[in-house]
């Protein structure tokens, strides 16, 4: 698969990451629709991935619910495009890694080490979205 970017063609071809607290399978499908982590209410037109697993272990300890933070290893199923949340509208090109698609990502397996965010770091990642003023681009 290969990410577009307004700065050309970007190609990545993975590894990929999907950090969630859902307890999933192999072979499940992470399709767009869900409520956003990030601003109550909202309903995201994609699903969220990366190429970086420490990435996707912040977005696991970020995630909403009561379960434990999972990082799975996808496969996007159809065409995906740089995250304009992180990337190109607020950052020069993808530094990050981060990607959406409007399709499912199928899981193909589960990582299990990953720099682990502390409390305090999380605490701190929370403050910094509650304060923040940006609108999320969906």
């Amino acid at each position: 698969m290969l990410a577009g970017s307004s700065q050309g063609e970007t190609e990545d071809r993975g590894p990929f990451y999907h950090g969630t607290k859902a307890d999933l399978k192999t072979g499940d499908r992470l399709t767009p629709g869900g409520l956003s982590n990030y601003k109550a209410d909202l309903r995201m037109n994609h699903i969220y991935f990366t190429a970086l697993v420490n990435g996707a272990g912040l977005a696991a300890a970020m995630a909403k619910g009561e379960g434990n933070e999972r990082v799975y290893i996808v496969e996007p199923e159809g065409s995906f495009e740089n995250d304009p949340n992180v990337t190109d509208k607020k950052f020069p090109g993808n530094p990050t890694r981060s990607y959406r698609s409007a399709s499912p990502l199928k899981i193909i397996g589960e990582v299990t080490d990953w720099n682990r965010q502390t409390d305090k770091e999380i605490r701190k990642w929370k403050e910094k979205l509650a304060n923040n003023r940006g609108e999320i681009i969906n």
